[in-house]
């Protein structure tokens, strides 16, 4: 773990990540954090409060317009005159369509045949082409880089970069703001990007916040990855949280998880689904299984019962299939 005053070579700043939060304003939004009741067992003797960070409630539904408004900021007129393309489970793919309609850019987005219609849909609706290729970010990564040499169209990742990094720590820096007193962060992960960012602005703003990452128990790349100290291919992944079936974290990721990430945790597909109608019914949200990750691990208990002070779940986006989400709140 690397401290303030450290020279961190390769990892995005807290300059970067203080730029980034000026340049992605007017279109993705400060979300507000909502106190909530402690779902499940509060640790005996710990005074936590909880509160939810609602990425769900930005314009395209999920954090993730805070890297693609902030990388396609930094991108030449020439660049954005032959388009963008990118490749995502789906929230990733939104998001780049909404930056590039801002910017008078065209978008093409490539998505599993697995990929929720909503997300589909709601990429359409921005006004991008999607393109379909398999089932594994390997699937669609190749596609895309296949589709950005044919038609000279600049690839915007969904995580590995420093860019993306940096605007997603946007989100870091508001907690702060938000919860000057906050004591643990919860981070759902993917790919890596969200948590790089968040654990970076957090870190080097205060180091004595502690960060812990949630992935599902069926897609634990981090997991695997910090086990074998590099990042590692899963040979399979499954879960309900489609947005985290990344099945390799990014290299860039991977360093900043290693230099500034206290713990990862992994959830069940049956505590997210548990997580998801929890939110419904008691923070009154709506939460796609990926951005209800975090609160499954604080419902579970996985954090440190030691630490008293105000904890906070980033709840990452709240595009779920009708149908899916009504399963969920049944049960």
């Amino acid at each position: 773990m690397i401290n303030s005053t450290e020279t961190t070579l390769g990892l995005v700043t807290l300059e970067d990540i203080r730029a980034a939060a000026a340049r992605i304003r007017p279109t993705a939004r400060v979300t507000p954090l909502v106190e909530a009741p402690w779902p499940g067992s509060q640790p005996a003797g710990a005074d936590r409060p909880l509160w939810l960070k609602c990425e769900n409630l930005q314009p395209m539904g999920a954090f993730k317009i805070r890297g693609a408004i902030n990388m396609l900021a930094h991108l030449s007129a020439d660049q954005l005159a032959r388009g963008v393309i990118t490749y995502s489970s789906g929230n990733h793919g939104q998001a780049v369509a909404l930056a590039a309609r801002e910017r008078g850019a065209r978008a093409v987005i490539v998505m599993p045949t697995t990929a929720p219609a909503i997300k589909v849909d709601g990429a359409r609706g921005y006004g991008a082409d999607v393109l379909f290729a398999g089932t594994t970010s390997t699937d669609r990564k190749v596609r895309a880089e296949q589709e950005a040499e044919a038609r000279g169209l600049t690839i915007v990742p969904p995580f590995d970069h420093p860019w993306i990094i940096a605007g997603q720590g946007t989100s870091g820096l508001e907690i702060l703001e938000q919860a000057p007193d906050v004591a643990t962060v919860f981070v759902p992960m993917g790919g890596g990007g969200l948590i790089s960012g968040v654990a970076a602005a957090l870190k080097l703003s205060k180091p004595e916040v502690r960060v812990v990452g949630v992935e599902p128990e069926g897609a634990p790349k981090m997991t695997r990855s910090r086990e074998a100290g590099h990042p590692v291919t899963l040979e399979w992944s499954a879960s309900i949280a489609d947005g985290l079936l990344t099945m390799r974290p990014g290299d860039l990721t991977f360093k900043h998880v290693q230099a500034f990430v206290d713990t990862i945790v992994t959830v069940t597909d049956e505590q997210i689904a548990r997580a998801v109608a929890w939110l419904s019914r008691h923070a009154r949200l709506v939460v796609e299984p990926s951005g209800a990750a975090t609160v499954a691990a604080v419902a579970a208990g996985l954090s440190d019962p030691s630490l008293d002070g105000p904890c906070v779940a980033i709840v990452s986006g709240g595009n779920v299939e009708p149908s899916a989400f009504a399963k969920y709140l049944l049960g």
